[in-house]
């Protein structure tokens, strides 16, 4: 990403990053490293999380509100952010049922305001990109939950994106989204792979797991047993989140004030499962109905890993097609995904674990 937005300041093309993976597992982390990475390049830079109604562009344009007056209090630079910011108006008024940002300029008419969305973020991209090039600097966005929006939306803004990409603007956009993010771009434009580049996030692998756990641990000059490290992966399977939390009760649980041993960890496992469940995984769950959990209860007995939709029919003892709401309210709550056509999984790292924890008996729902 560092190499990216060098480029962009020098005039040249730059293949931002859309992340993707399960939750839990890093994202928004990186996300937040790259904020840290545009600061340090003289870039303004905002951050955005789509909400489940996908609604990208009223955020986007607030986005751009406070970037604009960002660059006017640091750089003062008068009449060309006013234009710009009148161009922001007249999008904002575009938009179906859009509100009129408060900005106090008279409203410009004409590069962002037609109505399309993808004619209109293009005029955006541009104005904005020209005010950060013309005055030495770069504009960043990141953009979390990226897989909410809809593919018309996700068309606009890789088109806008694009537009700018074309006349070399320092202007760009980071996002992340579940693991469907990667083929929902390539659905909404095709060139979208020659814009982005699709790391995917995940587990970590063995020696990297341990090291989240070590080095913390030895900056405060405690260790940890080999044996401890083996339990704690074990139970975890490397996930970023879950390293974290059953490090963390580990460490509390710890007899020996220098050292983390394995009985440590087993004692540690039931707090640490517990506070998962009641935060990470509950959470997740709190808005499904009898139907949706029923659902998510057949797949944990079918799994780990993806699973056909008709063995989870079949399990409910129901046809595939009745069952095709229910599926697709879950892929809508981001609980599920189709990594392929007719299977799913979840977007949560071990939740099937926490679903026969939760609901033992599968038979109290059908």
């Amino acid at each position: 990403m560092d190499v990216v937005l060098q480029r962009l300041r020098l005039g040249r093309d730059g293949r931002s990053q859309l992340l993707t993976g399960l939750r839990g597992v890093g994202k928004t982390v990186m996300l937040n490293e790259f904020e840290q990475l545009a600061d340090g390049r003289g870039y303004f830079h905002e951050h955005i999380e789509v909400t489940e109604e996908g609604d990208l562009a009223p955020r986007l344009a607030a986005a751009f509100r406070r970037v604009l007056l960002s660059m006017e209090a640091r750089r003062r630079i008068g009449e060309r952010i006013r234009r710009a910011l009148g161009v922001l108006k007249a999008f904002s008024i575009s938009l179906p049922d859009g509100p009129e940002l408060s900005i106090d300029v008279a409203t410009v008419f004409g590069p962002a305001d037609s109505g399309d969305l993808a004619t209109d973020l293009a005029g955006l991209f541009v104005e904005i990109g020209e005010v950060a090039r013309d005055h030495d600097t770069g504009v960043l966005i990141t953009i979390d939950e990226l897989h909410y929006v809809n593919v018309q939306t996700l068309e606009a803004l890789v088109m806008g994106l694009h537009r700018a990409s074309q006349l070399r603007l320092p202007i760009t956009v980071a996002g992340a989204g579940l693991p469907t993010l990667a083929a929902l771009t390539g659905e909404a434009k095709s060139y979208a792979e020659r814009m982005f580049v699709f790391p995917v996030i995940g587990s970590l692998p063995d020696s990297e797991a341990r090291e989240a756990l070590v080095v913390p641990a030895a900056d405060e000059k405690v260790r940890w047993q080999d044996d401890a490290l083996d339990a704690v992966l074990r139970e975890t399977q490397g996930y970023p989140y879950f390293l974290q939390e059953f490090g963390k009760q580990a460490w509390d649980a710890a007899e020996d004030p220098v050292v983390i041993t394995a009985g440590d960890v087993e004692r540690s496992i039931p707090v640490a499962t517990a506070e998962l469940d009641d935060g990470f995984f509950r959470v997740r769950t709190g808005r499904t109905s009898d139907p949706e959990r029923a659902y998510l209860r057949a797949m944990a007995e079918l799994g780990p890993g993806p699973v056909r939709s008709g063995e989870v029919a079949a399990m409910l003892n129901r046809r595939t097609t009745a069952l095709g709401p229910t599926r697709d309210g879950l892929i809508r709550k981001a609980l599920c995904y189709s990594p392929r056509w007719g299977e799913i999984d979840f977007t949560v790292p071990l939740f099937g674990d926490f679903m026969k924890r939760w609901i033992p008996d599968l038979s109290r729902l059908l």
